[in-house]
């Protein structure tokens, strides 16, 4: 008798156990299809969204799936230093894709919001919440050229290893220079995104990378450029650029040879910090 209980005991142990795997895998799941998402041009609401790179999963984000809570309160608790929480609760999808399914068909304009740049989801049953955060910037920047210089650094580290950019390989490319021109075109659309509070390639008059490049006086037959927001430094910002395809297409395609990139930042606008790199070749 007393062996057939131990029996039992361990079995509904498993099965607990079993349970809670699958449920995180699930929200693993959904992160991951969050991420894919976002790492494409999508439309929400009539809106075209730019790529965008993925969110980091913060385990101070996961809170309770049920239950009402303060986002603020409980994040304090959790010690993640906020400045925007947006938390989305679902009721009823039975895994992964269903719960993606719902995101888009009623959440896209939160999921695609270039200021989030973390992500927490947790899941009891059919109840999920996925709360999304922008933290406080971290350390102290420089100025837009110093901290463009690191993000040339940051590139060229990048460019000197062969790797996968979605489904494009690309091989070891060769370091790019850095260009004064294409520099200040940088910082004249971080500033324009930041001042503006936007994200896009496109600016606020309609111009494109390549027709702020040529009304800059550049000569270069090819440009190509990658945007960011809400990160506080330029190895999360060519960390994120990596783990999106185009963007990281972008940065490692061989036929560029030189760039310009800056930052800028206007606590008023919904990201707080905005950066560009600008590619081009002569």
């Amino acid at each position: 008798m007393h062996s057939m209980s131990s029996v039992l005991r361990f079995t509904l142990l498993a099965l607990g156990l079993s349970t809670t795997a699958v449920q995180a895998a699930d929200e693993a799941q959904l992160i991951e299809s969050i991420n894919v998402y976002r790492s494409q041009v999508q439309r929400c609401a009539d809106q075209a969204s730019p790529e965008l790179p993925p969110l980091t999963a913060d385990i101070r984000l996961v809170l309770p799936a049920t239950g009402s809570a303060d986002l603020a309160d409980a994040l304090a608790r959790a010690g993640y230093p906020m400045v925007n929480v947006q938390a989305i609760t679902l009721s009823g999808p039975r895994d992964a894709a269903s719960a993606m399914q719902a995101l888009q068909e009623s959440f896209c304009r939160v999921v695609l919001d270039p200021q989030f740049v973390d992500v927490g989801v947790s899941r009891a049953d059919r109840d999920w919440r996925i709360v999304l955060a922008r933290p406080l910037l971290g350390g102290r920047l420089g100025d837009w050229q110093a901290e463009g210089q690191k993000l040339l650094a940051e590139i060229n580290v990048a460019r000197g290893q062969a790797r996968q950019c979605g489904e494009q390989s690309f091989a070891v490319a060769a370091p790019l220079a850095w260009n004064a021109t294409l520099g200040g075109v940088a910082e004249g659309h971080s500033r324009s995104m930041a001042n503006n509070n936007y994200f896009d390639h496109r600016d606020r008059d309609g111009r494109t990378p390549g027709d702020r490049a040529e009304l800059a006086g550049y000569a270069g037959q090819q440009i190509g450029e990658n945007i960011a927001a809400g990160l506080d430094n330029a190895q999360k910002v060519v960390a994120g650029w990596l783990a999106s395809p185009g963007h990281c297409a972008n940065l490692m395609n061989p036929q560029f040879s030189e760039v310009g990139a800056a930052y800028a930042v206007d606590p008023k606008s919904d990201a707080g910090i905005y950066w560009t790199a600008l590619f081009g070749a002569p």
